[in-house]
């Protein structure tokens, strides 16, 4: 059973489905290195400043004081795993 079958035209379907970078030197770049883990330092702020401004907004909304913590520990929790998941894959 199909739900929902997404038609693309056939010039950005191939812009979707880029093949993998094959240079192993570009990988161990000193500045695509620095990219990457100066990309590490801010996740997990943003994940906890976007989490708490989405509670505060909920808060705002529903006139209630609690939802901008639980956004701030759910924000963390994603910047976290966010973090974890990009540190293995370069540990690979």
């Amino acid at each position: 059973m199909r739900c929902c079958r997404f038609y693309l035209p056939a010039g950005v379907e191939s812009f979707l489905h880029m093949p993998p970078d094959q240079d192993p030197d570009k990988k161990k770049s000193p500045w695509v290195q620095f990219g990457r883990y100066s990309q590490l330092a801010f996740m997990l702020p943003a994940g906890t400043v976007a989490g708490y401004l989405i509670g505060a907004l909920f808060d705002r909304w529903l006139h209630q004081n609690w939802i901008s913590v639980v956004g701030l520990v759910l924000g963390t929790a994603g910047g976290l795993i966010e973090v974890i998941r990009m540190a293995s894959r370069d540990t690979k």
